[in-house]
């Protein structure tokens, strides 16, 4: 089982169906990730 998190406030996104755990990183619809990218700059 595969498993989307948002790169921003962690949360769960979504689930894909995958041979072995494997944890991706996203944006959520959920939280304003637009608005956190002060940590890039």
């Amino acid at each position: 089982m595969g498993q989307i998190v948002c790169s921003v406030c962690n949360s769960t996104v979504d689930y894909f169906e995958d041979e072995k755990v494997t944890v991706l990183y996203g944006q959520c619809s959920t939280c304003d990730c637009e608005h956190h990218h002060d940590y890039e700059e």
